[in-house]
């Protein structure tokens, strides 16, 4: 990974997320069953309202044809560059709670604090993943045949870093330049 992908924090944040980013180039090594599994279960120990567990992922790995129904849901900007990546995944959101069939209003939430845990976790075994909002979404809801409790929360391209010469630009640009964000002051508010 370039040095100039490690976040530059003003405070002490750990390694992993310093080291976490969303890189579009990606090596053709396939991801082992064994550590999707880990990363899948990691997703699955994030919090979430009533300990739902609100989200379902569906995957396929590269050279399958599930692979190419996902990919072929991602718009054509998209799609050029996740097909180096070894697994492609569906995150999806249980709109109601399964004992009272109420609306779960944090059900889109608890879906991305899972997110956040398969990232960090892929990133511990060494793969990087790219959260993809770039897609069909009723395509992709035809083509795996949810239903309408089931809302489709963005796609995840996950693999193992390549070069970044590979893209053509503005990807290029994109995956060499240094990573920003807004400081504190601008996000936070301390009441008094």
């Amino acid at each position: 990974m370039s040095n100039i992908k490690i976040a530059n924090t003003f405070h002490p944040v750990i390694d992993l997320i310093k080291n976490r980013w969303s890189p579009r180039s990606f090596f053709q090594e396939e991801i082992e069953q064994n550590d999707l599994d880990t990363i899948l279960e990691a997703a699955s120990w994030a919090p979430s309202a009533n300990n739902e567990q609100p989200w379902q992922y569906i995957y396929a790995h590269r050279g399958t044809a599930g692979y190419e129904t996902l990919k072929s849901c991602l718009v054509p900007a998209n799609a050029a560059w996740a097909k180096d990546a070894s697994v492609l995944v569906a995150a999806i959101a249980r709109k109601t709670f399964a004992l009272t069939d109420k609306e779960n209003r944090t059900a889109m939430h608890d879906v991305g604090m899972a997110n956040a845990n398969l990232l960090l976790q892929a990133l511990s075994l060494n793969i990087y993943g790219h959260l993809l909002g770039g897609f069909d979404i009723e395509k992709l809801t035809a083509d795996l045949g949810l239903t309408t409790d089931q809302e489709p929360v963005c796609m995840i391209a996950l693999g193992f870093l390549d070069v970044p010469e590979k893209l053509e630009e503005p990807l290029l640009t994109r995956e060499t330049q240094a990573r920003q964000r807004k400081a504190l002051e601008e996000f936070t508010t301390q009441l008094p």
